[in-house]
């Protein structure tokens, strides 16, 4: 995301005022137009006073939406302040999400979740590249599992970023593989078009409702 030097932010005009300038420029020549439409007019066929009434009706409702409009901007910019309260909340806490983890020698909390026709459950984890580096045999529950990176030799897996799959089989069959659901650390908040993103601790970047759950650090 790219931030603006604090001399360009300062120098920026906020909407309202801008919106009032802009306004207030308006109706000085709405007024200089009426001003010389009462002057030129043909005193023989005066300019009936109901057109200056609609006239003065139309600006006054074009006042009204520019007015709210600014309001609409405030009650935004104070909602994305309230979301960002909210989110900077969930800095150092560990949210359950879908996608890389980054493996650091302590274990990785996996979510599986297998359908409940299913007589063997499967770790599918893959390193960054996308190759599959191990395969574990999870019990057919939905409680976590903790990977702790280790491989059948005893030797750890290098440091670094894996993905996770369940592979779910039924009668000798495999009936789905999905991708699983792993704990990471949330290490910032952002607020971007409206949305809130959430950056993990493996640099991946989430949608704040995406989040499937959260708790605190293990």
């Amino acid at each position: 995301m790219e931030i603006l030097p604090a001399a360009n932010a300062t120098q920026q005009t906020p909407p309202s005022a801008a919106s009032a300038s802009v306004l207030s420029s308006d109706f000085e020549v709405f007024l200089q137009m009426l001003t010389a439409q009462a002057e030129y007019q043909d005193p023989l066929e005066p300019i009936d006073s109901s057109e200056y009434a609609a006239q003065l009706a139309q600006f006054s409702m074009v006042e009204q939406q520019v007015t709210t409009n600014d309001l609409m901007e405030q009650v935004l910019t104070a909602l994305g302040a309230n979301d960002m309260a909210s989110a900077a909340n969930w800095i150092g806490m560990e949210a359950l999400v879908q996608g890389p983890a980054d493996y650091n020698g302590d274990s990785v909390t996996i979510a599986p979740n297998p359908p409940i026709a299913a007589d063997e459950v499967t770790l599918i984890v893959s390193n960054a590249q996308g190759t599959e580096v191990q395969r574990i045999a999870l019990p057919v529950s939905a409680e976590p599992y903790d990977w702790d990176g280790i491989q059948s030799d005893g030797t750890p897996l290098p440091h670094g970023e894996y993905t996770f799959q369940i592979e779910s089989s039924a009668n000798g069959e495999v009936i789905v593989t999905e991708p699983a659901l792993s704990y990471a650390r949330v290490t910032e908040a952002r607020i971007e078009n409206g949305s809130t993103l959430l950056v993990l601790n493996s640099g991946y970047m989430i949608l704040a409702n995406n989040v499937a759950g959260l708790r605190e650090p293990a």
